[in-house]
């Protein structure tokens, strides 16, 4: 029977290109998990989108003197078109300034209200006597006072980890002046009682554990441990969703509150835009359903922690008298960080690979194949250039490319064009055979896992394996003395091409259509990645979309037919020169061109 499967996937501020750390840490291992649940046949919904209302995105306003709405729709759009390039199959991508998205977070703040999971406090905060308002915790920064790291946000230490307190700080300085003294000052806000679901959230998680990566089992205990407070979900800020109270009209919700919720309203809008407006209840309100989180470390409490609190908060929104409860998160299988030449990212140095450029440089799945092959799952990894150019040119295009040009191209002239037709299988073709479709319950149950890495090793040995036959039988010397034994050998090759480029699909899905062709085969491995355009009452917004309709790709073995048309193959990837790892290095700390944002 079909799985119900949910993505979500973390939404990355809209405040700058996306980098190989978003690529690593949350979007390609949602996208090869998606494409695998796709090719088995299970229903999935894979969504995400812009955060439009962080506060990095006012930063980079004020510094670009522009409006945080012009940064976001500027920074949208690219998001779109780079995620379309390199192939992360959403269901819908969208972002956090609709309508839709507005009102679902308004309606599960007075939810929270109603149900008392929700109280009034004054808080002091910093004030700015310059700027005349109160600071924003990203304009905040200072040294963190649990592992004294010198500049720490005003909301969470990088280095540590730690939600802060921005009033804590030792030292805290403005991040437009620096050289301004801050001073404290009371206000009155709205916080989130998560002490009333201490007990809950301890029973989920002890549900969870044998299921989930012993990093974010222990950081989400330990959060808990540290004793669960009220958290502020409302901020003195203009840019950002409404507070739906009277007298609250120069607050707006939290973003840490309201980003989250936009895995449940994207399901909402996606179901609307498909003229289905219930069909998101067959993922939150199914219990056989699955929802995954995919994250990066340090939004590991928000969605182990937070978010399903919030879940339990609002249980039995928009289906009211329901016994079937709300989902919360299956798994939460958060990467650790990905580091580049040793050093950690770093926008305001540029020390940093910026997707858009690099796609414009290099085949996309040459960069999900190394950036896949460096997962961050258990702990930090580094990309390095010098590792990109020899794993790109000795596995993904040795090993298996040059398996797939050299077999194709040799069927191909000394086989008619066709899949040969062969009498008896040898031992050694019908074991490379078996060995092969083996792996899709191996790979299979990795991918099911989401031990992504090493579902990928392990098809990459079968790939091995494929050349190492080929060493031993070697139908290019055999035609000359035995055709027919060469043929068989070939049969068994093509074969093990073919299914091979199925087991490694959702890793490398631009080269797996490609191959599927040079078989012979028409249709599309995979559907199509559009984007869309959508109307709402008062304006309207762009979306990602993945249209598996045309779609013909199964996870499972499939036997070649005997005098199939082969289609005459090319190289599957282009080989790297070795003068590309000085010259990418040279770009790393360098400054780079600002985009134009068009007010």
């Amino acid at each position: 029977m079909p799985k119900t499967i949910h993505v979500s996937v973390a939404w990355p501020y809209a405040n700058g290109d996306l980098h190989v750390g978003h690529l690593a840490g949350a979007y390609l291992p949602a996208d090869i998990f998606a494409r695998y649940h796709r090719l088995k046949g299970n229903r999935v919904l894979m969504v995400s989108g812009s955060d439009s209302h962080g506060t990095p995105i006012s930063v980079e306003a004020d510094k670009r003197g522009v409006s945080a709405r012009s940064i976001f729709e500027h920074y949208h759009e690219r998001f779109l078109l780079t995620q379309q390039k390199i192939g992360i199959s959403y269901d819908l991508f969208t972002h956090t300034d609709t309508e839709n998205h507005h009102k679902v977070s308004q309606d599960i703040f007075l939810t929270l209200l109603e149900r008392g999971f929700l109280y009034k406090e004054t808080q002091q905060l910093l004030y700015s006597e310059i700027e005349k308002r109160f600071l924003p915790d990203r304009y905040v920064e200072g040294e963190c006072y649990i592992c004294h790291y010198p500049d720490a946000r005003g909301d969470q230490c990088d280095n540590c980890g730690n939600l802060l307190d921005a009033t804590q700080l030792i030292n805290p300085r403005s991040k437009n002046h620096p050289e301004e003294r801050l001073s404290i000052r009371e206000t009155e806000h709205y916080f989130l009682d998560l002490s009333k679901f201490s007990d809950a959230l301890l029973d989920y998680l002890n549900k969870h554990e044998p299921h989930w990566r012993p990093n974010v089992i222990n950081f989400s205990r330990n959060f808990i441990a540290e004793g669960l407070r009220g958290r502020p979900i409302t901020r003195d800020i203009d840019w950002g969703i409404r507070v739906p109270l009277e007298g609250w009209d120069n607050k707006r919700l939290y973003v840490w509150f309201e980003a989250v919720i936009g895995y449940f309203s994207a399901s909402i809008e996606w179901a609307k835009n498909t003229g289905q407006p219930e069909a998101w209840f067959d993922w939150w309100y199914n219990p056989e359903a699955e929802i995954y989180n995919f994250i990066g470390k340090d939004n590991i409490p928000f969605h182990t922690v937070i978010w399903p609190a919030e879940l339990m908060g609002i249980d039995g929104i928009y289906n009211p008298g329901s016994a079937t409860p709300l989902n919360v998160p299956y798994d939460v299988p958060a990467n650790e960080f990905m580091n580049i030449e040793g050093k950690q990212f770093s926008k305001s140095r540029n020390w940093a690979i910026w997707l858009p450029d690099i796609l414009d440089r290099y085949q996309p799945d040459a960069i999900r194949y190394y950036v896949a092959a460096m997962f961050p799952e258990s702990k930090d990894a580094d990309f390095a250039w010098d590792g990109f150019f020899s794993r790109v040119n000795a596995e993904l295009l040795a090993a298996w490319g040059n398996l797939v040009n050299r077999m194709l191209s040799f069927a191909y002239k000394r086989f008619d064009g066709k899949v040969p037709v062969y009498d008896e299988l040898t031992y050694e073709d019908k074991a490379i055979i078996a060995k092969v479709e083996a792996g899709f319950e191996e790979v299979g149950a990795l991918l099911e896992a989401v031990k992504l890495r090493e579902a990928l090793v392990t098809a990459m040995s079968l790939v091995r394996d494929a050349n190492g036959y080929l060493d031993t039988r070697k139908p290019w010397m055999t035609i000359k003395e035995d055709a027919a034994d060469a043929a068989r050998s070939v049969y068994a090759i093509l074969n093990v091409i073919n299914n091979l480029k199925t087991l490694l699909s959702p890793f490398l899905p631009f080269s797996a259509q490609t191959v599927h062709e040079y078989l012979g085969f028409d249709g599309q491995w995979f559907g199509d990645l559009n984007i869309v355009e959508y109307a709402e009452e008062t304006r309207s917004h762009k979306g990602l979309v993945y249209d598996g309709t045309k779609a013909i790709g199964k996870w499972e073995a499939q036997t070649l037919t005997p005098g199939q048309a082969l289609r005459e193959p090319k190289a599957l990837y282009i080989k790297l020169e070795p003068e590309i790892v000085e010259q990418e290095r040279s770009y790393l700390g360098a400054p780079r061109e600002e985009q134009e944002i068009v007010v």
